[in-house]
């Protein structure tokens, strides 16, 4: 749906984005991290096509940005940091003229305007005016202004900066609603926020893409290896030995018995290799029931900080 290609872009003599390339198909939801000017908002820009790189091309639903910009907008819904949003307007007002400028064309635009408005959570304050709505309103508002047209893609840019916990919980529902028919790019700087939203996190630092992975495989993408802790029933001193003899494991430790017969191990795997079925397999021929098996990873907080910080 959306494929981004050896984007680079340059302000005078310093370069925003570097060589940037990802591919996000169809109902993905992608979070986009990175510190305060890394290249997020320079690339969002040029998804859009509100910028132009200087080399490199955008495609969404296989249409070149460059070369066809007005198609692929139409594809395209776009919630800024700041909501476009007039505070004089009515929100019936508002989304009249935003189908309007979008020249939409739905089989009935009150239809269109009225089902975005029951999805978003805004039929109870569709008559009053924006500017006397609280945050959490006005940012409903902005992300209807997005879905007028029923796009494929949204690119929403820190979608829910400035709510309290309630109205980001409410916020971050609706985006979860909005992705199960769409492709999105999600910049936010709240962490715990890419964990309970997305699928897969893209990371840039320095204008390049330093991980490009799950969340919870990040940890092997900031340290090298990926961890985790197996309680397993058995003999410590026979089960560590299998344990590092398995293909791909770099180093096997025991923790000592945490419950009766059995005993945890913490092991560390080589970076891309997912030990899982080799691990479960080599336990199984040996008689050695596996009672626990859970992933030991950094926090979020930690591994964005690590691979900021290294690329730095």
């Amino acid at each position: 749906m959306i494929n981004v290609s050896g984007l680079t872009k340059s302000y005078g003599k310093n370069r925003g984005i570097n060589d940037i390339s990802f591919t996000i198909p169809e109902g993905e939801i992608v979070g986009f991290l990175g510190p305060n000017g890394a290249g997020k908002t320079t690339t969002m820009n040029i998804i859009t096509g509100y910028l132009n790189a200087d080399i490199g091309n955008v495609e969404i639903a296989g249409i070149d940005m460059l070369k066809n910009p007005i198609e692929a907008k139409k594809h395209i819904g776009y919630l800024p940091e700041q909501p476009p949003l007039y505070h004089t307007m009515t929100v019936e007002a508002y989304l009249d003229f935003v189908y309007e400028l979008k020249g939409i064309n739905a089989p009935s635009q009150e239809k269109h305007i009225s089902d975005i408005c029951e999805m978003i959570g805004l039929t109870d304050v569709y008559k009053r005016v924006i500017g006397h709505l609280s945050k959490g309103y006005k940012q409903r508002v902005g992300l209807a202004q997005a879905l007028i047209g029923d796009p494929d893609v949204l690119i929403l840019d820190e979608p829910t900066v400035g709510l309290d916990p309630r109205q980001i919980v409410e916020i971050r529902n609706v985006i979860k609603d909005m992705g199960k028919k769409r492709t999105i790019i999600l910049s936010t700087h709240i962490l715990p926020e890419v964990s309970a939203i997305c699928e897969r996190v893209l990371v840039i630092t320095n204008g390049v893409i330093v991980a490009d992975d799950k969340p919870e495989n990040l940890a092997g993408t900031a340290v090298g290896t990926r961890a985790m802790m197996v309680r397993v029933a058995g003999p410590n001193d026979s089960v560590l030995e299998l344990l590092e003899k398995i293909e791909g494991v770099k180093s096997a430790n025991s923790l000592g018995e945490k419950e009766p017969d059995s005993c945890d191990f913490l092991i560390e795997s080589n970076k891309g290799i997912d030990i899982r079925k080799h691990l479960f397999k080599t336990l199984s021929e040996a008689d050695y029931p596996m009672l626990m098996l859970r992933p030991q990873s950094d926090s979020l907080e930690d591994i964005f900080l690590k691979l900021t910080k290294e690329e730095s």
